[in-house]
């Protein structure tokens, strides 16, 4: 399924230059370049996994932890250099309600569908819900602060964001050391699974998957470039607001080869690896994403900080009581995942109309 889609949408790449090149209309260019974007995340997504086999799993655990949202990291550096701050902060929700709903949903409801009922270890989604619960209280705090208080200095909360940025990637470098190190025989199961080829491949093919990365990451920085150049303009005459942009529209662009990662794996009853990832990745985007973009912010000029809008520290909230709920039974059925999807789609309905 991810090779043929690959293959498929891999002549949106050279369109999308085209569009580019020849001036054609905006929204042309911004539905090639987003559809361009998709087969290379899949190339990125699968070179990262690849690289993690060959490497083994402390190495490989690591290259996951730092490429696994790599497109999602590029276009919000792209975005944040050209100015568009509140697409930025609205993608960090975005990423992080993509994950804990929609992958995982797909991922459920998907798996319910072939296996009657799903197990998988509840000791991960106890760990990776713990942690993301701390995430998303942290990530409120500047709100909370701000919407609490009769009168607010502006640095001060732009001060509170960088503590708290600082706070967050220390937390997620511990729980690298956790999971890579002294507990990371909680975690092997999912590499176990992962590794399907033999370990005698040559140094050749390791450089190959390496040279597919970068140049995977070039390419997606390049089409970014395109996207974010059009992304405001054309989500306007569609009538999006920068919110629903960067809540719904970003995520379903830059996360595609992550809902068919998580489908190949539930489909096959792969659900430790599947919770993993799915987790994983909003722990990414909260402990790790989100505080580099305040820091790159900073360097950029760009004046990015963690006092989102207080729906969406709501919606964060929502998202991560239901997943825990959903997940902490260690068990998950096909009407497990229509609830989370539904959580989902709710609260992409809600950020439609939010008018902010």
């Amino acid at each position: 399924m991810r090779n043929l889609t690959f293959l498929l949408l891999l002549v949106f790449v050279p369109l999308s230059l085209a569009a580019d090149f020849l001036h054609w209309d905006q929204l042309i260019i911004f539905v090639t370049s987003a559809l361009a974007i998709v087969p290379l995340s899949i190339g990125l997504s699968t070179a990262t996994e690849k690289i993690a086999v060959f490497t083994g799993p402390s190495v490989g655990g690591l290259v996951n932890a730092l490429f696994g949202n790599a497109t999602e990291l590029i276009i919000a550096l792209v975005a944040l250099r050209a100015g568009l701050v509140d697409i930025v902060e609205a993608s960090i929700t975005g990423s992080i309600l993509s994950a804990l709903l929609l992958l995982l949903g797909l991922a459920m409801f998907s798996g319910g569908l072939r296996y009657k009922e799903q197990e998988f270890q509840p000791i991960l989604a106890r760990v990776n819900g713990s942690s993301m619960t701390l995430a998303v209280l942290a990530i409120a705090l500047p709100t909370l602060v701000t919407y609490t208080s009769n009168m607010v200095d502006a640095t001060a909360i732009h001060n509170i964001s960088i503590a708290t940025a600082a706070i967050l990637i220390l937390i997620y470098g511990l729980t690298l050391l956790f999971s890579l190190k002294t507990h990371s025989y909680l975690y092997d199961v999912g590499i176990a699974e992962s590794i399907e080829i033999e370990k005698e491949k040559s140094a050749t093919e390791l450089w190959l998957w390496i040279g597919i990365l970068l140049i995977s990451t070039l390419a997606v920085g390049f089409e970014s470039d395109l996207f974010v150049g059009v992304v405001e303009s054309a989500t306007n005459g569609l009538g999006l607001t920068p919110l629903f942009t960067g809540v719904i529209l970003l995520p379903l662009v830059s996360d595609f080869a992550g809902y068919i990662t998580v489908i190949r794996l539930a489909t096959k009853n792969k659900m430790d690896l599947t919770v993993a990832t799915a987790t994983g990745d909003s722990l990414l985007i909260a402990l790790f994403v989100a505080p580099v973009l305040v820091f790159v912010g900073q360097v950029m000029g760009q004046a990015i900080d963690l006092n989102f809008n207080p729906f969406e520290v709501f919606a964060l909230a929502i998202a991560v009581a239901v997943s825990n709920l959903v997940s902490f039974g260690g068990r998950s059925n096909w009407l497990d995942g229509i609830l989370l999807l539904a959580t989902y789609l709710v609260l992409a309905i809600a950020f439609y109309y939010h008018p902010v």
